[in-house]
This record gives structure tokens, sequence and C-alpha cells, in this order.
């Protein structure tokens, strides 16, 4: 305190071990900010030595680099200096690497790995530097300017290069097991990224090689080993990789190791709606495998083999997948921790996984690198604890985005394996059927074996009219269930819509409510005082009141071809009138959307069929359209329905829509009409596996055909013929 009342603030003596030993939460941790250190100091390599002496009860672990050290001034100025601003201000190091220390607090990490420190540094010049620290001795001072520190400086004629060497008891000895060994080397592997895992992303290569030797622990194999990649990581089964902007424009390039010689897919994304406020330039390199043990088997053939060059089993690949996986987020060539890490499952992927599981992804099956913008550039604030990054809107957009590319994967994966027939069956209902009660072959059979083995013809007969009349009841049986499925899907249907149902529905209802009270109102003053002007207060109310009331009825008329609760016999129908009703279901959602609705097709003509499965088909193809031009806020959007009648008979629909379209590769796979599968940001994939089965049980199929101008719906004849 000072004569004219102010007050200086004194850290307090602890206040070291604070930003060290209390705020870095492990002993990984605090080796990987030693190890940036060794990085940002321009060296081509760090050796950390671990050494322990049992019967003495203590442990030694030294850290030494080939860097451009420190003189006397930069151990005073900056290294001694907590929360320094050197590194925030210099960003890149004298040979132009790019800085990976900023909060300046890093170096007192060493705190946590034991009693004391001490510090060996020398220059280009020959200046060597030694500073010894007791972190004890800042524990028991009352403010951090009472501990004094000696510092001692010499000349020398030896490299330049950074030692600190940390010893500790008893305490730590025990907690370096052999479980904690395994767990320091996983950090260190996925601390950068292998050289296959960013090509095309603009990272400087620099040589930096990462040694660990351990020596003298109980129960841990002595070991002297350089830290190299995951063996697993270039026999992926699939793999997406690219780049977004900042804008949420990119790149992405999707391949296949499931197929031999596949050709990978190069295609544009589009994720500017996720982009409120930036995350910066993203670039990812994602590879996912596939875990049954078929599957784990593929992987082994592609060369998958241990350091003694041997194929591993099953359990051992396995293993290294349980041990590897995780999605890491990298800046300037090293993982933020804990991104990345196998039980950190930052993205929600085993949450999804559990939602949909033959489409979706777990976070054990995918090895992933998301590199990202400097903080300024990104908004991406790494937290002083090293215990990931600040959850602000930025961090948010991250998980999107990410999230987004996934599911180009998981879409593009799941039309591979359904074409493979790996995963569930590709089966729909009506073929499942149709192939549990037709047996016409089984009949044919028997009766023809039983022939050749000179039965009796009369008891042959017999067993044939009682296999025919078994099929009779089967075959009734089957066409009840598919009646009770096609009510079932009508309803689905209209759950499915429901919003566009509480969306018609509302502006009558508010009416009503606003409404009728004043109708109660001006009904008891006509009836005090029954005047021409009082009357003329009731009468347009009433009249809106009619308009209301018959905007509800219209509206539950054409639901309820969804909603019936059993189903009449085929019946004759105008088809142009029901293609009219599905559109009039959505009317005022497309007249909000300002969705233009075409419907051309002879009037009068008459289809032999079921009117509700009509609505099922197209309710659940216009409220796919109306979805994706609202999501891809299409200028003037369109849906357009024309059918064409040859020789009377149904030649075909044409539903088409001017929307972002089809992938491709889902077209030519079909897997779109597969139950589970969606493109929708929480989709459940029944809409398109509902119409198909609609279409059906009427004669028909729906296909989906390439176009450049939006979807493209055809529902024709089974046969390629007319109905």
């Amino acid at each position: 305190m000072t004569d004219d009342g102010t007050f200086s603030i004194r850290p307090a003596g602890r206040h070291i071990l604070t930003i060290g030993r209390d705020l870095i939460q492990d002993p990984y941790a605090a080796v990987v900010e030693l190890v940036k250190n060794a990085f940002d100091a321009d060296s081509e390599y760090v050796l950390l030595e671990f050494n322990a002496d049992s019967e003495a009860g203590k442990y030694t672990i030294v850290v030494s680099d080939g860097g451009h050290g420190m003189s006397r001034s930069d151990v005073v100025n900056r290294w001694l200096v907590p929360s320094t601003s050197d590194k925030l201000h210099r960003k890149t190091s004298p040979n132009g690497r790019i800085l990976q220390g900023r909060k300046g607090v890093g170096r007192f990490a060493a705190s946590i790995l034991g009693d004391d420190l001490l510090l060996e540094t020398t220059n280009k010049s020959g200046e060597k530097t030694s500073v010894f620290i007791q972190w004890d001795v800042f524990e028991q001072a009352d403010y951090l300017d009472e501990v004094d520190l000696l510092i001692d400086t010499r000349t020398v004629s030896q490299m330049p290069g950074t030692i600190l060497t940390m010893q500790g008891g008893r305490v730590g000895l025990e907690e370096w097991n052999d479980a904690q060994f395994k767990r320091l080397k996983y950090e260190l592997r996925k601390l950068t990224p292998p050289t296959t895992a960013i090509s095309g992303i603009e990272i400087k290569q620099e040589k930096f090689d990462i040694r660990l030797k351990v020596s003298g622990f109980a129960g841990v194999p002595d070991a002297d080993e350089t830290i190299d990649s995951f063996p697993i990581l270039e026999f992926y089964d699939y793999m997406i990789s690219g780049h977004v902007d900042e804008r949420g424009l990119g790149k992405l390039r999707y391949s296949t190791q499931k197929i031999d010689n596949a050709s990978s897919e190069e295609f544009d994304v589009d994720f500017s709606d996720l982009y409120e406020k930036t995350c910066g330039s993203l670039k990812f390199d994602i590879r996912v495998y596939d875990r049954d043990k078929d599957d784990i088997d593929q992987i082994i053939r592609r060369g998958l083999k241990d350091r003694e060059g041997n194929y591993l089993g099953n359990l051992a690949a396995r293993q290294l997948l349980n041990l590897n996986n995780g999605i890491g987020v990298y800046r300037n060539g090293f993982r933020i921790r804990p991104l990345g890490d196998a039980q950190y499952d930052w993205l929600k992927l085993n949450q999804q996984r559990i939602q949909n599981p033959s489409r979706k992804i777990g976070s054990n099956q995918v090895i992933g690198f998301v590199h990202i913008e400097s903080e300024e550039k990104s908004g991406l604030v790494e937290k002083s604890a090293r215990d990931g990054l600040k959850e602000n809107t930025a961090y948010n957009r991250l998980i999107e985005i990410t999230q987004s590319v996934i599911e180009q994967l998981e879409r593009r994966r799941f039309a591979l394996r359904r074409s493979l027939e790996l995963g569930k069956p590709k089966s729909r209902v009506e073929r499942q059927i149709s192939q549990l009660f037709t047996n016409d072959h089984v009949k044919v059979d028997i009766v023809t074996r039983l022939e050749r083995s000179g039965i009796d013809a009369k008891v042959t007969r017999e067993i044939s009219d009682i296999l025919s009349r078994d099929m009779a009841e089967k075959n009734k049986a089957a066409e009840s269930i598919r009646q009770t499925v096609a009510v079932y899907q009508g309803q689905a249907t209209l759950g499915k819509i429901v919003n566009v149902v509480l969306h018609e529905g509302r502006r009558p209802l508010n009416f009503f409510k606003n409404q009728v009270p004043n109708l109660d109102y001006w009904a008891s003053v006509f009836n005090d005082n029954p005047t021409s002007d009082n009357l003329s207060k009731i009468l347009p109310i009433a009249n809106e009141l009619g308009h209301n009331a018959k905007v509800f009825v219209e509206l539950f008329s054409r639901l309820d071809p969804l909603a019936a609760g059993k189903r009449a016999e085929s019946h004759l129908f105008k088809l142009a009138s029901t293609l009219d009703g599905a559109l009039k279901v959505f009317e005022t959602t497309m007249s909000d959307l300002g969705i233009k609705a075409a419907l051309e097709g002879p009037s009068d003509f008459e289809f032999l069929g079921w009117k509700e499965d009509f609505y099922a088909i197209f309710t659940n193809l216009i409220d796919n359209s109306t979805y994706w031009l609202r999501e891809k806020r299409v200028a003037s959007p369109t849906i357009t329905i024309r059918f064409e009648i040859e020789e009377g008979k149904l030649a075909h629909i044409d539903y088409r829509d001017n929307g972002p379209g089809i992938d491709k590769a889902l077209i030519e796979t079909e897997v779109i009409f597969d139950p589970e599968f969606s493109t929708k940001t929480d989709g459940t994939g029944l809409g398109l596996a509902i119409a198909g089965e609609a279409a059906a049980r009427n004669g028909l199929e729906l296909k989906v055909l390439e176009s450049a101008d939006g979807a493209y719906f055809r529902l024709q004849p089974v046969s390629g013929g007319v109905l």
C-alpha cells in the first residue's frame, strides 16, 4: 500500500501451483505441454525418459530437446513470468514454426510430474542457464515475490537445447504403472496426426520425433521407442476427407475399400445455413470401420500387422480399434485434448446410433482428424486447463458442421451396405409376406415327387387338395395382414404430417377462440336491444364462423383416408381429384412457403385401387418436398404432378419438385426406399418406405429417376405396362 491509498495485487505463493498442478488435469496433459514447448523451440525431437529406483522409492523424468535454447534474459523475463504474452505476440518460432503455447502457463505443468524441477538450457551462443525449483516452497510462501530462485549462468561448449529434470517420491512412483504408460503412449500417438491424415491439409511438414524411454518401473516393461501413428489407419472401410470454408461451402471426397478398386466420389457441399456465426475454415479426414467379425477379418486381410510383421488376429484388431478410436480436433498440427479420446464422444455419435443403429456409426467405429484455424480466425478458444474448447457459438458450429460431414459418409455407407446385402437384409413388407405365404412351388414339387414315386393317384390328389386348402387359408391370412399393414401405414403417415394438420387448423381454431366470445357478447346485446345496428355486429362473425367451420370440415375430409380404421375393397376413384386432395392437405403450408403446385392429367380418369394408398404415397412425397424446399430456401419453389393415360389405362404418374434433388448414388441403389434411411436431420426414414409399399398394393412401383432440377419420382405399373 502506498501513501495515496493505492494497492498492488500480490499473488500468493501457491499461485504457481494453481496455474500448474491444480489447473492441469492429469500427468499426460503435463507431458504434452512440455512436448509442445520442445516443438516451439524448433527442435527436431523430444526425448522423454522415465527412470525408476524402486529400492530408493523415487523416480526421475527427463524431458530434453535439441532446440535453440534460451538465454539468461529469456529465462528471467519470459520463462519465469507466469501468463507471459510472449508467444501470443510472436506467433512463430525463429525457424517459422507456428507456436503452440499461448497462455504462458504450460511449463508450470511440470509441478504435477515431480516434487522439484531442474531447468538447464543452452542457447546457440553457448550460454547455459540453470534454475532449480522446489514446488513446496511456493506452497509455504505467503506471497509469490517472497520466493527466491537461484539462477546460474556460465559459458559452455555444447549443442543448444533444453533439459527439464523432475524427481518424485514413492507416492508418484506407485502411480506410474503399466496402465499409466499405455495411456501416455496413446496420448503421444494421438498428439500429432500421421502424414497420411494430413494430405491436402495446409500444414507444413515439420520433422519432429517423439522418443520415449522407460526403465526400472515395477510391472512395466522397459521401452525405448519412437512414437508412431496408428497401424490401423490405412485399412479403413470408408473415408471422407476435404474442406469446408468459413462460409460453409466446401468440397469433400468419399472413398471405400469394401469393394476392390472402387472409385472415389468428389462432391460439393453447402452448409451455409449452419453458419450463423463462423468457426473458421475446417479440414477433415474421417475413417470408419465396420466391426462385425467378417468386417474385422476383411480389415486384417488388407494388411493389418503387428510390429514384427505378423497379421493380427480378430480379437487383437478389435482391441486396436477399442483403444485408438475417436475424432480429434487439431490446431497447427497438435491435438486439443480431450477431443478425440476414445471415451469422449463430443459429437454424440453413440446417442445418434441408438436411435438408428443400422445407419449411424458409433464412436468406436471411427478414427478422425478435424483441423481448425487459429483462435482469432475461428473463435474456437482452448481452455486454460487444457481440457477442450470453450463451449461458445463457434464450438457449436464446429459440432454441427462435423456431424454434417459424417452424415455424408453415413448416407453413402448405408447405401453401399444395403447394395452388398450387409447388415439388415433389403426386403419390403409386401415381398416378405409373399415369400412367407405363397407356396405354389412347394405344392407342385410335392405332387411331382409323389407321382414319380408311384404313389396312388387318389392319395396324391388328396394331399394336393390338403395343400391347396392350407395355401388358401394362408393367403387369406396374408391378405388380412396386408390390409392391416396398410391401415397402420396410413395412420403412420397421418402422424408423420401432424405438424401440417396443426398448421392448417391453427387459423380457424384461432378465429373460434377469439371471435366466439365476441359473438356471445353481441348476441346478448342484440337480445336486449334487437336493432339493425346490433345485428350488423353479429352477421360478419356468424359468416366467418361458417367459413372457418368449412375449413375444418374440408381438412378432416382430406385426411379421412389416412385415418381409416379398416380397409374397404378396392374401388374406382377419380385420380385427379385424389391427387388434388393430397396437395390441398398442404395448401396453407405451400402458400406460406410460396410453393406453386401444378396438377396435369385428365380429370375424368378413374383408377381401380385404394384411394387411401394414393394419399399415403403423395402426402409423403409432398411432405419431403416442402421440407427440402424450405430447408434449402429454394427460389420460386414448385411441385408438379403429371399423369398420362394410354388406351384408357394409367401409363405413369410423374412427381417433380425443383429442390436440391437426390444424390446419384442414392438413386442407383434405391436405398431411399429402405426403412430407417433418411437424409433429413432426425428423419425416421419411414416416408418413402411407406410410399413404396402403398404403390405395391396397387400393382404399381415407385421409382426415383435422375434429374438435374430437383427430385423426380415416377409411379408406374409393375410390369411396365398400363393399369
